[in-house]
């Protein structure tokens, strides 16, 4: 695991592989097409009326930078495999927490990074403060959450990683 500095951020392994699957297909498939697609339209005389060059160059400037990103991303992630945590009985990195709050409605969420993370998918960044008041609880402590509408306590019923897989 790579040592934690400012600029890093916590990633799970799956995530990685997203991310470094997108900067391969936007490296090896979509670049390449838009440079075909730009060189084209770049013969076809004059650049300033023509649509598919200028679209082209704007199209390439935007991979650039996600590329850029993605690197940058890849490159100060800390990798995270919430199926090795050891320490089971608490909400770190990676946990699949269930509470219910003061409405004694239940909620259940994954702690992700935050470039991961999907709520539609019940998945939280690390830094919301759903995960900052979970962060560190154990099955039936009261946590505080901190709302729009002002703190709510919600009390936690179960916490759930993943399990290892093992490799022979």
């Amino acid at each position: 695991m790579a040592e934690k500095t400012p600029l890093s951020h916590y990633l799970s392994p799956k995530g990685a592989v997203v991310m470094r699957a997108e900067l391969k297909e936007l490296a090896q498939k979509e670049r390449p097409r838009i440079v075909e697609i730009v060189s084209w339209a770049a013969g076809n005389g004059d650049r300033s009326e023509n649509a598919d060059y200028q679209y082209g160059k704007r199209r390439l400037r935007e991979i650039d930078r996600r590329m850029r990103f993605l690197g940058k991303r890849l490159e100060n992630a800390v990798i995270v495999d919430p199926a090795a945590q050891t320490t089971r009985d608490r909400v770190f990195f990676g946990a699949t927490v269930t509470y219910v709050d003061e409405d004694d409605v239940e909620h259940t969420v994954t702690i992700l990074g935050v470039d991961e993370s999907d709520l539609a998918r019940g998945e939280v960044s690390l830094m919301s403060p759903v995960a900052r008041a979970l962060m560190r609880t154990r099955v039936g402590d009261v946590a505080m959450l901190q709302t729009p509408r002002g703190p709510v306590e919600i009390e936690i019923l179960k916490i759930v990683y993943p399990v290892a897989v093992a490799t022979d």
